[in-house]
């Protein structure tokens, strides 16, 4: 059965102040979706409710992945059944080395007697940092400490390669890239295009949507998608900027508050 992950009428809160209003997203395995909008719209909030973030709390709707319903499972069980989520700012682990964190997390993936050999697991790591450019080195430093802003995003990616997730949530993984950390990003992405596997992307620029088509690009402002198109909707929003969107919606205030 083809993959497909359906979001009905999500509605989440932080601090008792609603951010989502109800988003309706379907992605089958295969597309790829974009998400725009201003600041403040809920975009990087969409992001983290649907990972299980506890500083959100979903408080209506539902998120389905093949049918289970993922918001009644923990973290690492969104993450065993196909969920990944590759963040904006990713977090600095001292003490663990990177080989050590990618290997127990694909382990996990795996499940308990289908746990991956070393050796193979070595094979596998060194091909994908190959793909993306990365130095051998970076296996043994600690979890993204010390890593550039581009370093860490080609670790990102690098996890999303190892895990082979069915749907993957890049929250503005183009941010603070230069144009080659940009190419080399987009390039491990585009190899992992498959009709097993859906994209949800979050940006902010058409820049990222040149290296990666989408087939989808969705508009969200004051915590719901209000408009949706093809990728020149994505060109048409880098040229003329949202306010021929509010104007024709009729849209005063556009932000709720929260990325």
């Amino acid at each position: 059965m083809a993959t497909q992950f359906v979001i009905d009428g999500l509605k989440a809160s932080i601090d008792g102040k609603e951010i989502l209003k109800g988003i309706n997203l379907e992605i089958k395995g295969g597309e790829i979706h974009a998400i725009m909008g201003p600041n403040g719209t809920g975009k990087s909030t969409l992001a983290s409710a649907l990972m299980g973030h506890p500083k959100y709390e979903v408080t209506d709707g539902t998120a389905t992945l093949d049918g289970e319903d993922l918001l009644e499972m923990e973290v690492d069980e969104r993450a065993r059944a196909g969920l990944f989520l590759a963040m904006q700012y990713p977090s600095e682990i001292p003490g663990v080395t990177n080989s050590d964190f990618l290997r127990s997390a694909l382990n996990a993936r795996r499940g308990e007697g289908n746990e991956i050999s070393l050796i193979k697991f070595i094979r596998q790591m060194e091909g994908k940092m190959k793909e993306l450019e990365m130095n051998p080195e970076f296996a043994h430093r600690y979890l993204n400490e010390g890593f550039s802003g581009g370093e860490k995003k080609r670790n990102e990616i690098l996890q999303m390669m190892l895990l082979d997730p069915k749907i993957v949530v890049l929250d503005e993984i183009d941010s603070g890239l230069d144009i080659d950390a940009l190419r080399i990003v987009s390039n491990g992405v585009n190899a992992m295009r498959s009709e097993d596997r859906g994209f949800l992307i979050i940006t902010h620029y058409q820049r990222l949507l040149n290296y990666i088509t989408p087939d989808f690009v969705h508009v969200m402002m004051q915590g719901r998608i209000v408009k949706s198109g093809g990728p020149e909707l994505a060109e048409r929003l880098e040229n003329e900027g949202y306010d021929w969107v509010k104007e024709e919606l009729g849209i005063v205030d556009e932000t709720v508050g929260q990325a």
